[in-house]
């Protein structure tokens, strides 16, 4: 329903939490806004290929994907929202840590 475009407010009431993937678009970045009554919503952006200094100061390819949190600071503050995606950047490059 959602990709037809026919989703009703029904459809989406009592949820807290979005993730809205433009990514899929090619989008690099964006900022997505929150609907009430969710309390925040993460945009992800397409995962772009980045050369980075690696250990030993090697350059290499890697990807790298932007994602930006939009909270509701009456629900969630700005500090709070910051831990929360710092955690999510974590698990995002160490994967594994979420099996811990």
């Amino acid at each position: 329903m959602a990709k037809a475009g026919k989703l009703a407010p029904e459809d989406y009431v009592g949820g807290t939490f979005t993730v809205s993937n433009l990514g899929m678009y090619g989008i690099k970045q964006f900022a997505a806004i929150v609907n009430p009554p969710q309390a925040a919503i993460l945009a992800v952006g397409a995962s772009m290929p980045t050369v980075v200094r690696g250990a030993g100061g090697v350059f290499r390819e890697v990807p790298v994907l932007a994602a930006t949190l939009s909270c509701d600071h009456r629900v969630i503050d700005g500090a709070m929202g910051a831990e929360w995606l710092a955690a999510f950047k974590n698990y995002m490059e160490a994967p594994l840590l979420a099996l811990a």
